[in-house]
């Protein structure tokens, strides 16, 4: 069964980040080897067993429940698991990481892991791959825009982007793309779709120039076992969006004056955030932004998915009340930052949590003075209606502030019938017109004032 794939993104990003620890003893087989022998086990459901080969901070960071709950969770019907395909070895340090690509009936998936050097597994992440990608959308025009890589930030922290500028002369007003939850790319794929990409080439062909960027949990994910026991959102996305701002202010090309950020998902929920970063920023685009408590959308999340099957099985019963359990420790008044990762939702720091808590982003939005466009999908099961209400409610009165909804759309904001499943993302689609329109005749109706 397949679970909603804002939940993976965060197992992925959090639950499995690379989390080093010291050896519990030695072992003569090659991390080669103990990688297939420990992929092995995932695909036998010996997760007992699995986790006996992770470091000490692996082992207080997920239990074997955990990892059951993430590799079950892996999108959308890989169907049966095939072969490994080959097992890649990478020297990172005096860390051995390998890359074990397998391949099932729909597609592939690789599971990196990372050994210290007495070989015990210090770090883990699922990366399903997706071979087949999904077509251009009909109302990009590849002539009217040109690409080309640039660099977001500098040093430790700078990230590989790509800058999408119309053709003409600028200098032109700008749109910066900021991802969701869990390790996207810049596309923010997801299965064949590529909803960042479609924004980029609609929103050029109309004459703005669109910025997307590798998120850090995804292209520093070694590097972020720094951050291992204090990340929170202003370092997996608050720092980089303010980052992504400043890069395009020394650019030609660029219209300093008419730089927008647009926060979709978890990077909506946080804009009011962005915003008190950078005050010269000219507005902002929440995308399906939640606001409400992130533990209640990853609940709520959980329930929707499991609720789909006419007969829960009494494992998915488990992972729901574990779930609720966790998220109560989240809420409870004596959370410190002494409280386990183990004993909060898919192991996340209690670092994060405690940022969050009491952060209520249609509030502080509505202290904003600058404009906003909230952009909602109506079948959208992950961030719903319920979180639109909630944007409306707090802004209703600002005359800087528009809202749109898209009753077909899901949360990538691509069109469907009926109600939404995590299925409905492995099937390819493109960002809906009327959303790129809406998006550009706002960016056009800012350009006037």
């Amino acid at each position: 069964m397949s679970r909603p794939y804002m939940m993976i993104a965060l197992v992925t990003s959090y639950s499995l980040a690379a989390l080093w620890g010291q050896a519990d003893d030695a072992t003569q087989i090659s991390p080669k080897d103990l990688a297939r022998q420990f992929v092995g086990q995932l695909l036998a459901g010996e997760y007992e067993q699995a986790v006996r080969s992770f470091g000490a901070k692996m082992t207080a960071a997920m239990s074997a429940d955990q990892l059951r709950e993430a590799w079950e969770s892996l999108p959308p019907k890989a169907g049966a698991f095939r072969e490994i395909v080959e097992v890649t070895m990478i020297r990172k340090g005096k860390y051995d990481v390998a890359v074990v690509t397998c391949r099932f009936e729909k597609g592939q998936l690789d599971v990196k892991v990372v050994y210290n050097p007495e070989s015990k597994i210090s770090g883990l992440w699922f990366s399903p791959t997706t071979p087949v990608e999904g077509p251009p959308p009909t109302y990009a025009d590849r002539k009217k825009f040109t690409e080309e890589e640039v660099t977001v930030g500098a040093g430790w922290w700078a990230l590989p982007g790509t800058l999408t500028v119309p053709v003409g002369k600028g200098p032109f007003p700008t749109l910066i793309l900021v991802h969701g939850s869990g390790p996207n790319d810049r596309d923010e794929t997801i299965g064949p779709n590529k909803p960042f990409r479609d924004l980029a080439w609609g929103l050029a062909t109309q004459g703005i120039a669109v910025l997307r960027y590798e998120k850090r949990t995804r292209h520093h994910q070694l590097k972020m076992v720094l951050l291992a026991t204090s990340l929170t959102v202003q370092e997996e996305t608050i720092d980089d969006a303010l980052a992504a701002v400043e890069t395009l202010r020394n650019m030609k090309q660029i219209d300093a004056k008419r730089i927008y950020v647009l926060g979709h998902s978890l990077g909506g929920m946080l804009v009011p955030r962005i915003a008190n970063g950078d005050e010269n920023v000219a507005g902002f685009v929440i995308l399906a932004g939640t606001s409400r408590p992130l533990e209640d959308i990853l609940l709520e999340q959980t329930d929707y998915v499991l609720s789909l099957t006419d007969e829960l099985p009494e494992k998915d019963r488990e992972t729901l009340e574990k779930l609720r359990t966790q998220v109560a420790r989240v809420k409870a008044p004596d959370l410190s930052k002494d409280t386990p990762a183990a004993e909060l939702p898919l192991g996340v720091p209690v670092s994060y949590w405690l940022d969050l808590r009491g952060y209520e982003p249609a509030k502080e939005a509505a202290e904003l003075t600058r404009p906003l466009l909230v952009m909602q999908a109506g079948r959208d099961y992950q961030v719903t209606m319920d979180d639109y209400q909630i944007w409306k409610q707090a802004l209703a009165e600002k005359p800087n502030v528009r809202f749109r909804l898209y009753p077909k759309c899901n949360h990538l904001f691509i069109e469907g019938e009926g109600k939404c499943t995590p299925a409905e993302y492995a099937q390819p689609g493109n960002v809906t017109k009327s959303a790129i329109d809406d998006i550009a005749n706002w960016i056009r109706d800012q350009l006037k004032r």
